[in-house]
């Protein structure tokens, strides 16, 4: 009959068992608490010790990918610079106080902000100093035997003891074979045996922050090699994926002009379809833009419908449809019934329910003064008490309501205008109302100094060219850390040990007991009653084959 006995307290006259000897309370060396120098010795370079000691603290790291997550969040709810600057630049016009206040602290750009990739720097050199001693510290253990195993089993959670007609190391040969047998690391002397397994729980916990600094190493990896580059496209016309040929360009630190993949692309024709009718009305259904490309000078054009999350691949590089509206055709005729413009307009969306956009046309060569309007798409107008309105983001009735002005455009002055606004500044408003055109309509301005004709709209979307050669690194290194953590959650490192004597009688007596170092989820007890029996078994087998 076996007996299992529970921890109890030391007897007078037995010999204590080591804490360490026991597995109990082990500590690695680099967790020992480390003695203060004496007063008035703390100097330079104890300071940088403890500072060091401090940053690569489990704690501090925990901190630092708690801020590295934080300041995630502005990224997702404020409008990028790297993303949509279009709508950067609406959100400034919406809140003139609050946002140079945001941009003040990079809100707008957070990924390429100074303090976010201080955050990520910190935390590399976080997990690099954890992760390196403990490398090194697995590597050791790797090939290191279990520990001695103690004097008295009976006072460790979990043990049992029995007898066996076979002499003591014949008792401790068995146990060792049976416990090899499941794949325990053996560690053997005179009369006892000690054996372990679950390393791969540490391997697991290797992997999971060594991934997470191939995260770290991914997101460097796209910002100092990767860029990223904005272009606003009407129906009907090209760019090539070149600096000059975009709008925003956010190159990484080593990245050239020369590196830009050397594709051009054409936006044949754009389509939109949204819900008519219900609680969900006017919102989106489908969007897509028709585009053909050719992926270097000189070969085959391809086309491909490009949609919202359904970006084009082309040369290591990745182009998405992040926006669209409406770009009425406008022709202005100046006083001398000179043509001086005649082309699309794109106007930036003021309200993404109806797509009632904004936009200004500008005429600097029209004479005898320069030419200026001001004014609305609505694609479909409708008059509401006296207030002009769009009641669908479809164009079903499109026209445009715009402002006529007259004098210097400030073009010449040195300081950059957004091509979405109309300076006033040295203009005077020409004395008309308010005219709204459909297409075909036109506008005279009074003393014959110009006509705006609105001919008609296209549409234009806004599309990103992002390349990132930490994308599939980063990926990797996701998978590898899941791998990590759960490796760690499921595997459990415990230790068997077995001592053998004889007694004056010369039976043999054998104590069996068990330890198990990370059992947060339980289950222990249960493998070492099935050990403790199953071992118990094999001895019995080998009496029978030794008889």
């Amino acid at each position: 009959m076996t007996d299992v006995h529970t921890p109890q307290a030391d007897p007078a006259g037995t010999d204590p068992v080591p804490a360490v000897e026991a597995g109990i309370g082990e500590r690695d060396a680099a967790d020992a608490p480390i003695a203060k120098p004496p007063a008035g010795h703390f100097g330079v370079v104890a300071w940088a010790r403890w500072g060091w000691r401090q940053l690569t603290s489990m704690r501090v790291a925990l901190v630092l990918l708690f801020l590295l997550a934080l300041g995630s969040v502005p990224g997702s709810l404020l409008p990028q610079q790297g993303i949509d600057p279009a709508a950067v630049q609406e959100y400034f016009t919406a809140h003139k106080s609050l946002a140079p206040i945001l941009n003040r602290f990079g809100l707008f750009n957070v990924f390429a902000a100074p303090w976010f990739a201080a955050i990520y720097l910190l935390l590399f050199v976080s997990l690099a100093g954890c992760v390196l001693p403990r490398a090194y510290r697995l590597a050791r253990s790797a090939r290191a035997l279990p520990p001695r195993a103690p004097r008295n089993l009976s006072r460790l959670p979990n043990s049992a003891r029995y007898q066996t007609g076979l002499t003591a190391d014949q008792a401790s040969a068995a146990a060792a074979k049976f416990l090899a047998s499941r794949h325990f690391r053996l560690n053997r002397g005179d009369g006892w045996l000690s054996a372990e397994k679950g390393y791969r729980r540490e391997v697991g916990n290797l992997l999971f922050h060594v991934a997470l600094m191939g995260v770290l190493v991914s997101i460097s990896l796209g910002g100092l090699f990767g860029y990223k580059a904005d272009r606003l496209v009407v129906e009907g016309d090209s760019f090539a994926d070149t600096v000059t040929d975009m709008d925003a360009f956010h190159p990484g630190h080593f990245v050239s002009a020369g590196d830009l993949a050397p594709f051009s692309i054409t936006l044949n024709k754009f389509s939109a379809s949204y819900i008519t009718s219900g609680q969900d009305r006017n919102q989106p259904l489908t969007f897509d833009a028709h585009i053909s490309y050719t992926a270097h000078p000189g070969d085959a054009t391809r086309t491909y419908n490009l949609q919202v999350n359904h970006p084009l691949n082309v040369d290591s590089a990745k182009l998405y449809l992040i926006g669209h509206g409406y770009a009425p055709v406008f022709k202005v005729t100046d006083g001398k019934g000179k043509v001086v413009y005649d082309q699309a307009t794109p106007f930036l969306p003021a309200d993404q329910s109806t797509y009632l956009s904004e936009g200004v046309v500008k005429a600097p060569d029209a004479q005898p003064e320069q030419l200026g309007f001001a004014g609305v798409f609505l694609p479909t107008a409708v008059d509401v008490n006296g207030q002009l309105q769009s009641a669908s983001p479809a164009a079903l009735e499109p026209a445009v309501s715009m402002i006529a002005y007259r004098g210097n455009l400030g073009l010449n002055s040195g300081v950059t205008q957004s091509v979405y606004q109309l300076d006033t500044t040295g203009m005077t408003r020409v004395a008309t109302a308010n005219q709204v055109l459909t297409a075909g309509q036109s506008m005279k301005l009074p003393n014959g100094q110009g006509t705006l004709t609105f001919t008609g709209y296209k549409q234009w979307v806004s599309v990103q060219v992002t390349y990132d050669p930490g994308q599939v690194p980063a990926l990797i290194s996701a998978i590898v850390a899941l791998a990590g953590l759960l490796l760690s959650f499921l595997v459990r490192r415990r230790r068997i040990f077995v001592r053998t004597y004889a007694d004056e009688a010369g039976h043999t007596t054998v104590d069996v007991a068990g330890l198990a170092r990370s059992d947060v989820g339980g289950g222990f007890e249960g493998e070492f009653a099935e050990l403790s029996r199953d071992l118990r078994e094999q001895l019995t087998a080998s009496k029978k084959e030794t008889e």
